[in-house]
């Protein structure tokens, strides 16, 4: 006899398992689900291993009106590296990020590898132990990144002034580039979308919290690509920085356009 079967394709008196098959990388999915940690691992290692290798050159970051984003500091008559002044600032902003977070969780903890995947650990403390618990400076570290923003839009403009004309070179929309998707990563933040208006219980008391609901919607729209702005921010600023780097060196010339 055949056991009845109800709506949701079960058996009758039997639920279906929401766990996944039990031991590391075991699933009952078919899908190519390793592909996303393993690009995600690819795209980690080639921009955190390039990013190391460009910060500790010290040289052929700076060129006429360009400035690779890497080392965009006020203080670059230092004895070392001037990247390494500021750019402790970028890595504990993406360390911290709720998106980043996903992605390394998944790559180099195995906690889980993949959505209903089994991964390393069965307990989860949320961040309440060390070193997680260091997560919660995330906000901090956005304070600090808005800085960076500044900064970076500073040497955006003058990647356009060629000896006190405005000109246009391909640095100069690669630099631009890199510092427009940088802000959309900053201003796309869940902590600057909570810090603008997520706290607030009711968006209707007065003209200031109507005005901050409105601000709060824009970023919202922003905050459902954070993981795009993300990942495109990522790559442009080792993109500027090996334009610039390039030019720099002499290996490559600047083509102007204006």
């Amino acid at each position: 006899m055949v056991a009845p079967v109800a709506q949701t394709g079960y058996p009758v008196n039997s639920k279906p398992s929401l766990l996944p098959v039990q031991g590391l990388g075991n699933t009952e999915r078919t899908d190519a689900w390793w592909l996303e940690p393993l690009l995600v691992l690819l795209a980690f290692a080639l921009a955190g291993g390039y990013s190391a290798w460009a910060a500790l050159q010290g040289k052929n970051y700076e060129w006429g009106p360009y400035m690779s984003p890497l080392y965009a500091s006020p203080f670059t008559n230092v004895p070392f590296s001037p990247a390494l002044i500021l750019m402790w600032i970028p890595i504990g902003f993406r360390a911290t990020c709720y998106f980043y977070r996903r992605c390394y969780h998944r790559v180099f903890f195995m906690n889980p590898p993949a959505c209903a995947v089994s991964g390393m650990c069965t307990k989860y403390d949320g961040e309440s132990k060390f070193p997680f618990i260091l997560n919660n400076l995330h906000r901090y570290f956005l304070y600090l990144a808005l800085l960076l923003v500044v900064l970076h839009w500073f040497h955006a403009v003058r990647a356009f002034n060629f000896d006190g004309q405005f000109g246009i070179g391909v640095g100069s929309l690669v630099i631009l580039a890199d510092t427009v998707l940088l802000s959309l990563y900053v201003f796309s933040c869940h902590s600057w979308r909570h810090w603008i208006g997520g706290k607030i219980d009711k968006f209707s008391n007065n003209a200031f919290t109507k005005l901050q609901h409105k601000a709060w919607a824009r970023v919202t729209i922003l905050n459902e690509s954070h993981g795009l702005w993300a990942w495109l921010s990522l790559g442009t600023v080792c993109l500027a920085d090996y334009y610039v780097r390039l030019v720099a060196s002499g290996v490559w010339a600047d083509v102007r356009f204006f």
